[in-house]
């Protein structure tokens, strides 16, 4: 359709404050686009609501995208990450042995996940992103691997809290919250626009959905409230490396 309205990748990439990279990747089926994206084409391209209905028989309930599909790409590209985890550390914090355990020894996707984390560090002309790990306390003890392999990554953890685009703080207290619902990520993209992956029973899934981007928002904010400071966490993940790990 962009091509018979004689459209330019570039003038799109423009109106969304995406690269032309990513403007490809979602036109060849790579990457999956977000409501507000194809809001914003379906009004530049005249298409009287036609693409913002192809987009929600995609994205009806029982058919929800793979997350395998977009979500390293989603992670990539985000500006801003905001993680809970209430059960394993977040992949994006993982040493390769504790993720080799939790992977039950699969090599091939302990190294992709291992990867991944090159965002973190990375010095191209696109910045790292924000990485907030808001971590259930539980999670410090549960042993995954060896007491060795908990050692290491509860100190990678503190190392990784030194860099200055990860905040990384403990989440307090056995009661009842919103979190223990499950581990969910929310990304926030270069146009503001945001995208969640939400762990389920059966599956994660990806969503854009305001509804649901809402819930998880009062649950980032409960959640918060519960952590402690990262000075705090920090001081306290060193105490359980000395006491339970050492």
């Amino acid at each position: 359709m962009r091509d018979a309205k004689g459209v330019k990748q570039e003038t799109i990439a423009q109106l969304t404050t995406m690269s032309g990279a990513q403007i490809s990747r979602i036109e060849n089926g790579k990457r999956r686009a977000t409501r507000s994206f194809v809001e914003i084409v379906d009004d530049h391209l005249e298409a009287s609501g036609s693409l913002i209905n192809l987009w929600e028989d995609l994205n009806k309930d029982g058919h929800p995208v793979p997350i395998w599909f977009d979500w390293p790409q989603i992670e990539a590209d985000a500006a801003i990450l905001l993680c809970y985890e209430h059960s394993v550390i977040p992949g994006l914090a993982q040493t390769p042995a504790y993720a080799l355990a939790i992977l039950r020894g699969n090599k091939e996707a302990s190294d992709v996940r291992i990867e991944r984390q090159a965002i973190l560090t990375r010095d191209d002309s696109k910045a790292p992103p924000a990485l907030l790990l808001l971590i259930d306390e539980q999670v410090l003890t549960r042993l995954v691997g060896t007491p060795e392999t908990m050692r290491e990554q509860l100190e990678h953890l503190i190392a990784i809290s030194s860099l200055p685009n990860v905040t990384v703080q403990v989440v307090l207290g056995s009661g009842e919250h919103d979190g223990n619902m499950g581990a969910f990520v929310v990304a926030t993209m270069e146009d503001r626009s945001e995208v969640a992956y939400i762990e389920t029973a059966v599956r994660g899934i990806t969503t854009d959905n305001p509804a649901e981007l809402s819930i998880l928002a009062r649950t980032l904010i409960d959640l918060r409230s519960r952590a402690l400071t990262q000075e705090m966490s920090s001081e306290l993940i060193r105490k359980v490396i000395q006491e339970k790990w050492t």
